[in-house]
């Protein structure tokens, strides 16, 4: 089937679009290339793609009320995996509207072109960000998520609320997936495992946050991919039990679904940083700092439902997963 992949010069979205690509399918990949970090990363991705025939790319903003309607009108996509938008909790703090042109308009292009395109199902990135104040562990798709601390944050959960409208106005199937911090090969420049291993090999010291007593569900990019693939091949379909008298906040009587995509093992930032040490044989120098503004102390996955629904079962531990990381990082930067 003909996919479109959303952000796909992106982490996830590269290697999301590698796997079908892999098994046969037919992917356009959409991309605007900005500088938010390395665009060189980004194209080099990008070449690993345009290797398979099958793939075809457009350069073009979310935002682009006329170019995101024609893509669809031209490509007449099967189905669409939406994982671009703009990235990160720290930067939604800087420039906040950044936020507002990829997540929400770009959504909104995004759900347009599939309410007019006939698209069997929309899957899209939400994150494990939406829990905010949230405490109560580990965190279930059946919670409530109204007390977010970051505008990244409240940018994801509309997206979940919009998408919810087109499920109910125009019956789109449509599946949102909280991702709970995803590393591996080919990963962002702007998060912990790239930071800390580029800065231990530049003999510089590395900020650890809340003292680093952080703890987090670390889930390594192709466990992630397999639950993105094994959601796309199951379109959202009500929920015949659902009630309006106790709504439950992760199904609707509308063809939506929400689940978490994470590890189900949550890991001590401290432990985390021990392991990238082991990998590249160096200690590390530590700056420990405070929690910072809109971050949670932890995060922790309820995987069931999506376990359930679609076979997910996350199998690569975080030593192997840092090692394959590491072993990434040293080929493709000369070290």
């Amino acid at each position: 089937m003909k996919v479109l992949v959303t952000g796909a010069a992106g982490f996830i979205g590269y290697h999301t679009a590698e796997r079908l690509l892999a098994r046969g399918d037919v992917v356009v990949g959409l991309d605007n290339l900005n500088d938010y970090y390395d665009v060189t990363l980004k194209e080099r991705r990008l070449e690993r793609l345009n290797r398979h025939r099958g793939f075809s790319f457009a350069k073009l903003d979310l935002a682009d009320r006329a170019g995101i309607p024609a893509l669809f009108k031209e490509e007449r996509f099967a189905r669409v995996v939406h994982l671009g938008a703009q990235a990160g909790v720290r930067y939604s703090l800087k420039n906040p509207l950044a936020y507002v042109d990829s997540n929400l308009v770009g959504m909104a292009n995004i759900l347009e072109g599939c309410r007019h395109g006939g698209i069997e199902h929309l899957v899209y990135a939400s994150t494990s960000s939406v829990y905010g104040a949230n405490t109560r562990m580990p965190f279930s798709v059946h919670q409530n998520v109204d007390h977010p601390l970051s505008f990244y944050a409240a940018t994801k959960k509309a997206n979940e609320l919009m998408a919810h409208t087109y499920s109910h106005l125009y019956g789109l199937p449509t599946t949102g997936l909280r991702f709970f911090t995803v590393y591996g090969p080919w990963g962002r420049p702007d998060m912990a495992l790239f930071l800390f291993t580029k800065n231990i090999l530049a003999g510089k010291p590395i900020d650890v946050f809340n003292h680093g007593r952080h703890r987090r569900d670390f889930t390594y990019v192709d466990d992630i991919v397999s639950g993105v693939i094994g959601a796309l091949d199951r379109p959202a379909a009500a929920d015949p039990v659902w009630s309006s008298d106790a709504p439950d906040p992760a199904t609707s009587n509308a063809p939506y679904r929400l689940y978490n995509i994470g590890n189900q093992q949550p890991v001590e930032l401290m432990r985390y940083i021990e392991l990238i040490e082991e990998c590249l044989g160096r200690k590390a120098e530590k700056n420990y700092l405070p929690l910072q503004v809109g971050d949670v102390p932890a995060t922790w996955a309820d995987i069931d439902d999506l376990a359930r629904d679609v076979g997910y079962e996350p199998s690569t531990p975080v030593e192997v997963g840092i090692r394959r990381f590491v072993d990434w990082y040293l080929e493709y930067y000369g070290r």
